[in-house]
């Protein structure tokens, strides 16, 4: 941990605190009592904090605020950010919040738990002990009731990225932003529709954001007169031919002309065995691939949803800039923000 990160650890526990006891910052920081006493010595000298007996508090006569900020140029801020992977999707959220982060002077570090609650929490310590000012958080799935009490600990403001914050979830309190993806599927229904379209259904691998794609299917084939889209749920245990046998149902006997995939990756494998299997896309088959990671690269090129990834990184970092100067004065914010539909060549009216 580097002296500058120490000095804002001390500030940020008197700041919190009022007072804390010497001891108690030795086992906190994890430096010797020498190390402690010449960052506390250079601190009080600047007027940043008091020395007390066995500890320091706050400078007398003076606002609780001012003393988490030096005389003269700001400390730099550093940003922990928590994502479950830095493949697939990930990437474009972590390059707009570093792009938005070097603009705002803040330096971002990344923890990453690879779909692992345990990890989440792990990641997180490791970052807070690190000496991060604030956390970009996306945990492996949805906060839940298990999460409540480990999001009531964090020592640091969080702004929550990419995880819906339901009514009196656990997650409800923190300022959060996201894709809204409901309306992203809305937006592929409402194409297919538009084709022509009437009778579709969603093919997806549970994960936290499939409920929302799935809300959206509904809400807009409702609207929009169709038939309610029929279902098949990826399952990466099942053998892939008896997969592909339940998606030929749906087009060859049920009479599906529409396809929603969730993710990319799945669309480009499903696009490879049904034309293996006989089945012309668009021509039998239309398609709208999830998320537009790769769905230009497929042949032929997948109509797709991209939800707007690098926009939330920045607009995350915004967010948690603006709650880490303005504090508890500051309102809290859910923003959700519009995904884009980009057609391509597989989608087509019915035949």
């Amino acid at each position: 941990m580097s002296v500058e990160q120490r000095h804002r650890l001390i500030l940020r526990q008197v700041r919190d605190r009022g007072s804390v006891r010497l001891t108690d910052l030795v086992e906190e920081l994890g430096v010797s009592a020498v190390t402690l006493r010449r960052d506390v010595e250079h601190l009080a000298a600047q007027g940043l904090l008091a020395r007390v007996h066995g500890g320091v508090t706050l400078p007398p006569s003076e606002d609780p605020d001012a003393a988490a900020a030096p005389a003269g140029p700001a400390p730099k801020l550093t940003i922990g950010m928590l994502v479950p992977s830095a493949h697939y999707y990930y990437p474009g959220v972590i390059k707009g919040a570093q792009e938005q982060a070097a603009r705002a002077g803040a330096r971002l570090v990344l923890g990453i738990s690879r779909y692992e609650d345990e990890e989440d929490r792990a990641q997180v310590r490791q970052l807070i002990k690190g000496g991060i000012d604030g956390l970009l958080l996306t945990p492996s799935r949805q906060p839940d009731e298990s999460h409540v009490e480990w999001l009531a600990g964090l020592r640091v403001p969080a702004v929550l990225v990419e995880r819906r914050t339901e009514l009196a979830g656990a997650a409800s309190m923190l300022d959060a932003v996201a894709s809204d993806h409901a309306h992203g599927s809305y937006l592929g229904v409402r194409h297919l529709a538009e084709l022509g379209h009437r009778r579709i259904a969603l093919v997806a691998y549970p994960s936290p954001t499939t409920p929302r794609i799935k809300a959206g299917m509904l809400a807009g084939t409702s609207a929009l007169g169709m038939d309610e889209p029929r279902e098949i749920v990826i399952d990466r245990e099942q053998p892939l031919d008896l997969f592909i046998a339940d998606v030929l149902r749906l087009v060859r006997d049920d009479g599906v002309t529409g396809l929603v995939v969730h993710n990319d990756e799945d669309a480009l494998s499903l696009v490879r065995n049904l034309a293996a299997a006989g089945v012309d896309i668009p021509a039998e088959v239309s398609l709208v691939a999830y998320d537009d990671e790769v769905a230009s690269f497929c042949s032929p090129s997948l109509t797709a949803v991209a939800p707007p990834k690098t926009e939330v990184g920045r607009c995350a970092v915004n967010m948690l800039v603006r709650r880490l100067t303005q504090g508890s004065s500051a309102s809290g914010r859910h923003l959700a923000l519009l995904p884009e539909l980009r057609v391509r060549e597989s989608s087509v009216p019915p035949r």
